[in-house]
């Protein structure tokens, strides 16, 4: 009889590999002011302008891309990685994630779409949504 005996350190193997292929969303802190909401993520090696935040009546849509960097030759034949000299060494490990991420959020109130603020610093991408002053609503006379 044929049996199959597992490592213990197949378990880890296969959360690796979990972890690995899992989508990765920016870490997030949405606060309440009376005055607005308040979005703050941790976009950290993300260029400015690859931040798209955009907005409807209630919600936001923040999406980001993190390029990974490129090996280039140079004139002499040797490797360059980020502008610096990499004679013919490659990258032995790497875990940082690359790609493009997207967050939505939804809020209990409106939103003054025109008076977004976004700012970012330090990897850190905040965004100022104000809340809508007058929520408007409809009266319909009912007939008989």
């Amino acid at each position: 009889m044929l049996t199959l005996r597992h490592s213990p350190f197949d378990l880890f193997d296969r959360l690796e590999q979990q972890l690995q292929t899992a989508e990765r969303v920016p870490a997030a802190e949405v606060i309440d002011t009376p005055q607005a909401y308040e979005i703050t993520l941790e976009l950290p090696g993300v260029d400015k302008d690859s931040i798209d935040v955009k907005a409807t009546d209630r919600s936001l849509i923040i999406s980001a891309e993190r390029r990974a960097r490129q090996e280039t030759t140079n004139d002499s034949g040797s490797s360059e990685n980020s502008g610096r000299e990499n004679s013919g060494r490659g990258t032995l490990l790497s875990e940082v994630r690359y790609g493009t991420w997207s967050r939505s959020f939804r809020f209990p109130g409106g939103i003054q779409r025109e008076g977004l603020e976004a700012q970012y610093r330090d990897g850190l991408l905040t965004v100022k949504a104000p809340k809508a002053q007058s929520m408007t609503s409809v009266s319909v006379k009912v007939e008989g």
